[in-house]
């Protein structure tokens, strides 16, 4: 491009090359006269850059800054008589690049606006663009409410008399300009509000004012344009007419209003336009700025400066006058650069140069700007109280007329200046000048508009500062408002320094020295528009104004130099860096300046067209161009045999992939044919195939019709005859009941006859020997006289008796005739039940019967619907022949096709229906199921934790307990003496005792050992208030078994007076019977005790919370009220068992005449046979009354049987009935039925009998279970109750050795065999083995010393033996003792981790032996074959494994406390107050009070303190050989537990609440998270619990003002309440100026998106909540026979067996 013609883009390529080589910032200078092309030769500049190098973002900035060119041309571009597009100011655009050299941003600094030109244009020239663009737009509805109308309506735009320039359509410009402000980010309100103020400049230049006298003038009164102006400007109209015709005088006393003329007004008015333009176009540029502005930093920079030109017109004024100022500027920087920079260069080289006059402009420059110049005159005439321009033109010319060759006086004016410029000579009009460079307004007008209701209005003069001028009064009357100067004005001695502003001039100087200061520091490109002609004429040129320009502006002496000079220069090494390409090797040396040289001398034959400096090498015109060709010429020749190789290579690929495609088509197509071959066999096979499996079909559906209707017939026959075989079986079954029952009662009767003949013959036979006895007794009476005194009464008496039997006979009689007729009436009753039974079954027949005619006609009814639909189908058939031959194929073949479509739709829509309803009811379904699974969890995990709470209460109660008794045991000095208490073999066989009970035993037994302090246990609270009722009803039973006690004594008593002896074998006993009714006694009486205790404890001590129903203690006591009730049960069965005995006993102490079983007959039997006169009729006599007595029980047993019977006669008739209703029911229903429901019915109905018969006898055999194992357990107690009875007998023990010594079972000797995994020891090394073990064992030794769980598994091959022995008190003692030190130890050193920790794991251990070996199939299943001959063979220890349990989830709980109590004091410091990350958390935020940490700051805890912490926990559970999923589930709870203190102290302290210290939460929490990776567990569910802290954390964090971000926190905090998520926003505090507080209504807006949130409505989180725990079951692989126990235990005395 640079060997072309003179372009622009060769400029603009030119400076952005040198910019990437050099990295050197550079600038294009476009200078010119007024419309010779500067501003669109900037603008093609700026374009090429845009082009060339693009942007660095996404942000399109060099859309941007093109985009700035068409508002800068609206606002601040006019017509001229010379130009149509006049800049009228100075622009100079910074394009800002970065590394890379894209765009990056750009920046744009504006020189003097020629304001005047608002309100006044010369002929022939226009105002602004932008007003003319309004004006046509004005009819665009968005711009109604402007009010505009033809630019020719308004006085600011009529003036110069042409408001329409060729060839340019307004309104499009407008839109261009619109669309640029859109594109810089400027708003469409900033926009409307741009063109309001316009509006309002133009509507207020047609405010026209009235004159009332020379000095006052006045607006018309509801004035149009003043009205609209203030509509649009937002002011109030009163004070805006008022201000625009007065004005404010102050003086040092006062201040007073006074009216002014109405050219001041016009003036006034016209200085206000002016200010609000000159503000809304600083304005504007302000915002094109923050548009173009960039982040990214600026590595280099390219500036484009478009100034205005040189300008001279009919008259010139201040404007012209500081643009010719700046030109002349511009031109010394042109000379410096051009002429006198590169003639030094040329002397510092030492190149041979002549040197080259030319024009210098520092002359002119120093007139203009030094001191005492026509600038600082002017300045100083500014301030003088009188100054005009007429005094400011005559000291111009005092001071430089006749001085200075460059400043003349017009022969004609003495208000006009002539400066002799570098272009020409131009003539100045004096008139205006100060009142320019002042640039005033009146500060009231100022004031109302600030006051302005539009927002955008008091933006504008947001900057402005009031200046004061220097008098009082001012003959202006004009107050300056722009910014003072920095140096005040010194006034008279006593007089205040008042500041004042700079002036116009003085500031257009400053900005052209930084203009100049940032030219010289850049490389500079020279753009030197020529105006053709000054007509705007196309395609004319005038020769002599051309050469004129040319001169003025020095390019003939830039020509002179180029041709003589050495434009070009390269250092040595830059020129060897460029050219190197053109060297070869053998040319290159060391000495880079001796290189270049023969490298040129090579290249270049004529050495006139080169230099060699002292650094550089200087090039005549053209010769770099040379170079650079044979440098391209190189590069080309190089690139195509690049090309030519990569081609080639292309080429062969193309190839090769195209002979691989054709090879691949081929290959297809012959697949393809085969494939199409193989399918024509294929379905010719499948042809074939079909049409033999078609016919088997045809024929096999045929047989198997047969095949059915065969069986069918085989099955009703052979249910006909099986019935009939059935019948036939029951006749017989029930002939043979009947036969049984008629030959028992034949039998009876016979067998009755019989004793009645036996019992005559008796009586016949007493009463002969009675007569006998009778004639010997009178022929006594007659021989004594003295016995009939004696015996006068008894002849009375037998007469009475022979009564009396007289009487029985006849009762005697009537009862055989009763008992006739109740035979009688039961045969008839019974045939008729039979009678009935065979009617009944004989309808159940023919209902059976009736259904198969119904299925048969069924059947019938079935194969006529199918005749009927053959027919009716073969009808059809003829129809539709008959149909298709009358209508028309084509027709047909349509409709067809329609159908087809239709079917096809409906078939996809219903595929669609289908597959949508599957998906949603999959999905719903699963839904289901997930929430029902997460609801079922829950409810599992409420109800373990309610178990688990109870027990934790329960244990606290117990704790109670013990410390009650410990104290009671205090106060009582001298023991009460008791009984020992013997074993319940009965209820503990039957496994009826509860663990409490069984521990009171324990403690009882130990007791009367007199070791009550070292085996003290303590009892089970197992009493309730509520438990009076039933020790009452104890009493009451109690007293009635005492009283028979009493009344059996007595009985005994008479008894020993009438024996002389007694035996002395049952003493024994009844001495052991008393001693159960007295322990009895005694246990009654611990009961009253321990409810009194009870009262008392709960009147002391509890809350009425805690025994109201529902709370932890209450539901402690209801269960244990249950356990009690069953003691109590047990208790009376141990009562009746008493009583029995006691009845026994005394049974077997009576003698024989006073025995209670003896009848009264067998009494005076004895009696009668005393009296020896009377005994045949005392014989008679019970004869006969023992003889009714069993006529009377037999009649009644008969009577109760035949009831009995009859009873279950009608029980039976009545299922029948009921089930011959319900056939009748189900047939009826099947009648009515189609066939395929009957017969689905049928089966359902046979289904639901079935199943009820099945479950029928699931219940009998449930019960049968139940009744078996009833009588395993009594078959037990009877077996040990005889082996207790035998030892007895054996030993003949007295009483006083039975209360002393317990009762043993006996010790069945087995065989030695190898070691079977079972340790053996005594009873009395039983406190020694726990002692040892457990109370004296150290974990800190065991868990590094041994293997884990080694005491579990000792204590389990303990039970294992006594289960082996078959001992039950050995087992439960042993159990009881382990349980009860696993408590002592924990109570004594529960605070101890690691102790704690230990027993956990051990106790977890033994429950799992004790499930593992159990012999339970469930838990059996990872067992080996060695291990299932290791299991439990004689007791079930579920109950124990139950309390083993629940003692675990005490120990658990427990653990949790200890963690807890370890770690809370580091859990604030470490996680909120100690920084982890350095220098996030910055100042503290202020206004919050110091906080005082609870620990000193040599012991304050950081996060690495917890980790280390946590560490050791999880070593020590590990070493004691925790099961996984316990130390899981430690671990969450640890976690939750840090979680919750860490959110509650974060909700309570203001001073926590800031985005550092959220950001320094989740650096902690990650920390904790990657200690759970390392330690493998986050699947533990310990994650989750840190969620709220971890959502509080990232509230901190996140943006908290919009809406958007309302939603956002509400979606995100889903595990944190309303409360605390309110409390965490309360509570933010901004801790530097980048944050700010939360404001109200964005809370409000979260509570108002948070309301239909279902949550708990408490702050805090409760820190002493306990997960409920599980204890999973975990099998030992460890077999019992290898363990070996160490000596340093100290079991020695245990033995392997």
């Amino acid at each position: 491009m640079g060997d072309m013609d003179p372009h622009i883009f060769a400029v603009a390529e030119e400076a952005y090359k040198q910019m990437a080589r050099d990295e050197r910032n550079q600038s294009i200078i476009v200078s010119g006269e007024s419309g010779a092309g500067k501003t669109v030769s900037a603008k093609y500049a700026m374009r090429y850059f845009a082009t060339v190098s693009g942007s660095a973002s996404e942000a399109n900035v060099e859309e941007k800054v093109l985009a700035s060119n068409p508002i800068m041309e609206s606002i601040g571009n006019a017509k001229t008589t010379r130009n149509d597009n006049s800049s009228r100011f100075g622009k100079y655009i910074e394009i800002g690049f970065d590394k890379r050299y894209r765009i990056i941003g750009a920046n744009m600094r504006t020189y003097l606006l020629e304001k005047s030109r608002v309100v006044f244009q010369a002929e022939e020239e226009r105002n602004y663009h932008i007003f003319y663009q309004l004006c046509a737009s004005a009819k665009l509805p968005e711009f109604k409410m402007l009010r505009l109308e033809n630019a020719d309506n308004f006085h600011y735009t009529k003036q110069g008399g042409s408001p329409v320039i060729e060839g340019v359509d307004d309104a499009k410009e407008m839109a261009h300009t619109r669309q640029a402000c859109t594109l810089l980010g400027i708003s469409e309100s900033y926009q409307m509000g741009i063109f309001r103020i316009l509006a309002g400049i133009l509507h207020l230049g047609n405010v026209g004012f009235t004159s009332r006298d020379s000095d006052s003038c006045t607006i018309p009164p509801k004035h149009e344009p003043l009205t609209i102006f203030c509509d649009l400007m937002g002011v109030d109209y009163e004070e805006m007419c008022h201000w625009l015709c007065h004005r404010k005088l102050a003086t040092t006393t006062e201040t007073y209003i006074k009216p002014i003329s109405k050219l001041q007004a016009t003036n006034a008015r016209d200085a206000l336009a002016k200010h609000i333009y000159a503000k809304l176009f600083n304005w504007i540029v302000d915002h094109v700025n923050r548009a173009l502005h960039s982040a990214i930093k600026q590595h280099s920079f390219i500036g484009v400066l478009d100034i205005y030109g040189f300008e001279t017109f009919e008259i010139n004024s201040f404007e012209q006058f500081c643009i010719n100022y700046a030109n002349e500027k511009l031109q010394q920087q042109f000379n410096m650069h051009v002429f006198k920079l590169e003639q030094e260069e040329y002397m510092k080289e030492q190149i041979p140069w002549t040197l080259i006059d030319f024009y210098d402009n520092q002359p002119c420059i120093n007139l203009i700007e030094s001191k005492l110049g026509i600038l600082d005159l002017l300045d100083e005439e500014c301030k003088m109280p009188k100054g005009t321009d007429d005094t400011w033109a005559q000291k111009l010319y005092n001071t430089h007329l006749n001085k200075c060759a460059l400043f003349e006086k017009p022969r004609l004016s003495n208000k006009a200046f002539i400066i002799q410029h570098f272009a020409d000579k131009v003539e100045y009009q004096c008139e205006g000048f100060l009142e320019k460079n002042k640039d005033t307004v009146f500060e009231e007008q100022i004031k109302v508009l600030k006051s302005s209701k539009f927002k955008m209005l008091p933006e504008l003069f947001q900057d402005d500062e009031k200046a004061i001028s220097p008098t009082s009064a001012i003959s202006s009357g004009r107050v300056p408002l722009t910014r003072a100067s920095s140096k005040p004005t010194k006034g008279k001695p006593g007089q205040t320094a008042k500041e004042h502003k700079k002036t116009v001039g003085h500031q257009f100087r400053n900005s052209l020295h930084l203009l100049m200061e940032t030219l010289n520091a850049t490389t500079p490109h020279y753009v030197r528009c020529i105006k053709p002609n000054d007509f705007k004429f196309p395609f004319t040129f005038d020769e002599k104004r051309a050469v004129q320009q040319l001169r003025a502006c020095g390019v003939l002496e830039t020509i002179r130099i180029s041709a003589a000079g050495f434009p070009s220069r390269w250092t040595y090494q830059e020129f060897f860096s460029r050219y190197r390409v053109l060297m070869k090797q053998k040319d290159v040396l060391s000495d880079r300046k001796q290189t270049c040289k023969n490298v040129l001398e090579k290249l270049i034959v004529d050495q006139d067209k080169y230099q060699f400096g002292k650094t550089k090498i200087f090039f005549r015109a053209g010769q770099v161009a040379y170079l650079e060709k044979l440098r391209a010429d190189k590069l080309r020749a190089a690139c195509i045999r690049i090309q030519k190789t990569i081609r080639g290579w292309l080429l062969r690929k193309k190839y090769l992939r195209m002979r691989r495609a054709a090879i691949a088509v081929q290959r297809y197509v012959r697949g393809y044919q085969a494939r199409c071959y193989a399918k024509f066999l294929r379905r010719t096979r499948a042809a074939t195939i079909i049409q033999k499996y078609w016919r088997m079909y045809v024929v096999r559906r045929r047989y198997k019709i047969k095949r059915a209707a065969t069986v069918v017939l085989q099955s009703y026959l052979r249910g006909y005859l099986a019935r009939n075989r059935y019948r036939k079986m029951l006749r017989q079954h029930k002939a043979v009941i009947i036969q049984k029952w008629v030959r028992g009662w034949l039998a009876r009767t016979h067998y009755k006859r019989s004793m009645q003949a036996i019992i005559y013959l008796q009586c016949c036979f007493r009463r002969m020997m009675a007569k006998r006895e009778l004639k010997k007794l009178k022929i006594e009476a007659r021989s004594v006289e003295r016995y009939k005194k004696l015996h006068i009464g008894m002849e009375n008496k037998i007469m009475q008796l022979q009564r009396k039997v007289d009487e029985q006979n006849k009762d005697y009689k009537c009862l055989l005739e009763k008992l006739t007729n109740l035979e009688g009436v039961y045969n008839s009753e019974t045939e008729k039940l039979r009678s009935d039974l065979e009617r009944l079954h004989l309808s159940e027949e023919e209902a059976k019967i009736a259904t198969g005619r119904v299925l048969s006609l069924q059947e019938e009814i079935a194969k006529l619907r199918k005749d009927l639909e053959q027919t009716q189908s073969e009808k059809k058939c003829i129809e539709e022949r008959a149909d298709r031959y009358k209508q028309e194929t084509e027709q047909l073949v349509s409709n067809l096709k329609e159908e087809n479509t239709l079917l096809k739709q409906e078939k996809e829509a219903l595929n669609h229906r289908i597959v949508e309803q599957a998906k949603e009811m999959t999905e719903t379904m699963e839904k289901k199921l997930v929430e029902e699974t997460k609801q079922l969890e829950l409810d599992l995990n409420d109800e373990r934790l309610r178990y688990q709470n109870l027990l934790n209460e329960f244990s606290r109660l117990e704790e109670r307990y013990d410390d009650l008794k410990e104290e009671m045991t205090l106060m009582v000095n001298v023991p009460k003496p008791g009984h020992k208490r013997t074993d319940s073999t009965h209820s503990s066989n039957e496994s009826e005792y509860t663990f409490s009970s069984e521990i009171a035993e324990t403690e009882d037994i130990l007791l009367r050992t007199e070791e009550p302090s070292e085996k003290k246990v303590p009892l089970d609270m197992s009493l309730f208030l509520k438990l009076q009722k039933r020790v009452t009803e104890l009493e009451q039973e109690k007293q009635v078994m005492q009283d028979e006690l009493d009344r059996k004594e007595e009985l005994v008593l008479r008894s020993k007076a009438k024996e002389e002896e007694r035996p002395q074998v049952r003493g024994a006993e009844l001495e052991y019977e008393s001693l159960k009714r007295q322990e009895l006694e005694s246990e009654n009486k611990k009961l009253k005790n321990e409810l009194n205790e009870l009262r008392k404890a709960l009147s002391e001590k509890s809350a009425p919370e805690v025994t109201a129903p529902g709370a932890p203690a209450y539901r402690v006591l209801m269960e244990q009220l249950t356990s009690v009730s069953e003691e109590l049960d047990v208790r009376k069965e141990e009562v009746l068992i008493l009583r029995s005995q006691l009845v026994s006993q005394k049974e077997a102490i009576q003698p024989k005449d006073d025995k209670n079983t003896m009848t009264d007959s067998t009494i005076l039997l004895e009696d009668v046979q005393k009296m020896k006169d009377k005994g045949e009729i005392a014989q008679a006599y019970i004869g006969l009354k023992e003889t009714n007595r069993l006529l009377e029980s037999q009649l009644q047993s008969q009577k109760r049987s035949h009831e009995n019977e009859a009873e279950a006669l009608r029980g039976e008739i009545q299922s029948l009935k009921e089930e011959n209703n319900r056939q009748q029911q189900l047939l009826a229903q099947n009648l009515q039925l189609p066939p395929e429901a009957r017969i689905e019915a049928s089966l359902q109905h046979e289904i639901t009998r079935l199943t009820n018969e099945n479950l029928d006898l699931m219940e009998q055999l449930e019960k049968q279970d139940k009744t078996v194992r009833k009588l395993k357990k009594q078959l037990k107690v009877f077996a040990k109750k005889i082996g207790e009875l035998e030892v007895g007998q054996m030993e003949n023990i007295s009483p006083g050795q039975i209360i002393d010594e317990p009762i043993r079972p006996v010790n069945i000797p087995r065989k030695e065999k190898d070691f079977q995994g079972m340790l053996e020891y005594k009873k009395e090394d039983e406190q020694k083995l726990v002692k040892n073990l457990i109370l004296e064992l150290k974990p800190r030794g065991v868990a590094v010393n041994l293997i884990p769980g080694l005491p579990a598994y000792i204590l389990f091959m303990c039970v294992r033996h006594a289960d082996y022995l078959n001992d039950d008190q050995k087992v439960r003692s042993l159990l009881t003792s382990t349980i009860n030190s696993i408590k002592k130890v924990l109570k004594k050193r529960g605070d101890d981790f690691e102790t704690v920790s230990f027993w956990l794991s051990n106790t977890c251990r033994f429950l799992h032996c004790l499930k593992q070996y159990s012999g339970e199939e469930g838990f059996m299943k990872h067992n080996t074959s060695r291990q299932n001959e290791h299991c439990l063979t004689n007791f079930d220890l579920a109950e124990y494994r139950q309390v083993l349990s629940d003692l675990a989830i005490q120990i658990y709980q427990q653990l949790v406390r200890v963690l807890e109590n370890i770690l809370q004091p580091m859990i604030v410091s470490g996680m909120l107050e100690h920084e982890t990350i350095q220098g996030v958390s910055g100042v503290k935020p202020t206004g919050l009070r110091k906080r005082t940490s609870s620990i000193a700051d040599e012991g304050t805890y950081t996060l690495d303190s917890i980790l280390r912490q946590l560490n050791s926990f999880h070593s020590v559970m590990c070493q004691h050989g925790m099961d996984p999923e316990l130390i899981k589930q430690v671990v969450k709870q640890m976690f939750y537990i840090v979680g919750a203190i860490t959110l509650n102290n974060l909700l309570l302290r203001k001073d926590m609440c800031s985005w550092s210290k959220g950001m320094q939460i989740r650096y902690n929490v990650s920390q904790l998270e990657e200690w759970l990776r390392d330690k493998n567990l986050m699947n533990s569910g310990a994650k989750e619990t840190l969620e709220p802290l971890i959502q509080a954390a990232q509230l901190l964090q996140v943006k908290k003002k919009t809406d958007d971000d309302a939603e956002a926190i509400c979606s995100m905090c889903n595990a944190l309440t309303t409360a605390q998520i309110v409390k965490v926003l309360n509570l933010y505090t901004p801790v530097n100026e980048f944050e700010e507080r939360v404001s109200v209504s964005f809370i409000r807006t979260i509570q108002m998106r948070l309301r239909d949130r279902k949550d708990s409505p408490q702050l805090l989180m409760d820190a002493k909540h306990i997960f409920p725990v599980t204890f999973p079951f975990n099998p030992s692989s460890l077999a019992l026979e290898t363990i070996q126990i160490p000596a340093s235990l100290g079991l020695g005395f245990i033995s392997r067996v």
